[in-house]
């Protein structure tokens, strides 16, 4: 990966030329600035002891990453975060888990805690790591606003930080896990979801809760359902499976317009 230096040299010259240009100048229905597979292109910085993998150049409006259980370690989520960098977002994504994420064959770990996990990143741990982050971007990066992208347990947190004094003025959410309605009706700007057919953990009783929950807001909201798709989709999608692929795509998208239009 980059050296943090040469991201800075980077990002000036992305004020030149990429970085006052918006996601609007990439393709619409285009996927060449979403990398499936690769290495990284960002680099991880510490800022108040948290650590942030950082990567696209310097933008006007930043992009707060938050990942699913599987953290900054899974390279399908420095992937995503590259490609929002690659479409004029400067993107920063903190590491929620200190280090210690979900394994990634999670399924595979009879010993693995699940509830003991989530118990332990519920939202008195997480808030001020998110928070951290939003002030890194802010006062160092000088982002002016900020988007939120949020994936399974983090897309819960993309509407946490769209409350009121949060920090964040648009969100997105693919496949959010744990999300509560307080959290739904507490928010203060825009906000979207992209569900898949199949999650468990978001049946299709509960996606017309939370529709009636956005609707109930008064913002701009939206909603689109993937067919063929399961929970995990907007990042960890099987890419061979056409239906899964288009999903992942479309989803990108869709947080790449939501954030056009409303940031």
């Amino acid at each position: 990966m980059r050296s943090f230096t040469s991201l800075l040299a980077l990002w000036s010259f992305g004020s030149l030329v990429g970085a006052t240009s918006t996601a609007e100048d990439c393709p619409a229905t285009g996927v060449s600035i979403i990398a499936h597979s690769g290495e990284p292109v960002g680099q991880e910085q510490v800022y108040n002891e948290i650590n942030m993998y950082v990567t696209g150049n310097t933008s006007d409006v930043g992009v707060l990453y938050l990942t699913d259980v599987f953290g900054i370690q899974l390279l399908e989520n420095k992937l995503l975060a590259d490609s929002f960098g690659r479409a004029g977002y400067l993107t920063v994504a903190p590491d929620m888990f200190n280090g210690t994420p979900a394994p990634g064959d999670i399924n595979g770990q009879p010993d693995f805690n699940t509830t003991e996990f989530l118990a332990k990143h519920a939202p008195d741990a997480t808030d001020p790591i998110i928070a951290t982050a939003i002030d890194f971007m802010r006062t160092e990066l000088g982002v002016k606003k900020v988007v939120a992208t949020g994936y399974c347990f983090g897309g819960r947190y993309s509407f946490r930080v769209l409350a009121e004094g949060k920090g964040v003025d648009v969100a997105f959410a693919a496949h959010p896990s744990l999300l509560e309605d307080a959290e739904i009706s507490a928010i203060t700007g825009p906000a979207s979801v992209a569900a898949a057919d199949a999650d468990d953990l978001t049946p299709p009783e509960r996606r017309a809760v939370i529709e009636s929950l956005l609707l109930e807001t008064g913002f701009p909201y939206s909603l689109a359902l993937y067919g063929g798709t399961m929970h995990g989709f907007g990042v960890r999608a099987n890419v061979s499976d056409p239906k899964q692929k288009f999903g992942k795509e479309e989803a990108f998208f869709q947080a790449i317009r939501w954030f056009n239009a409303w940031a």
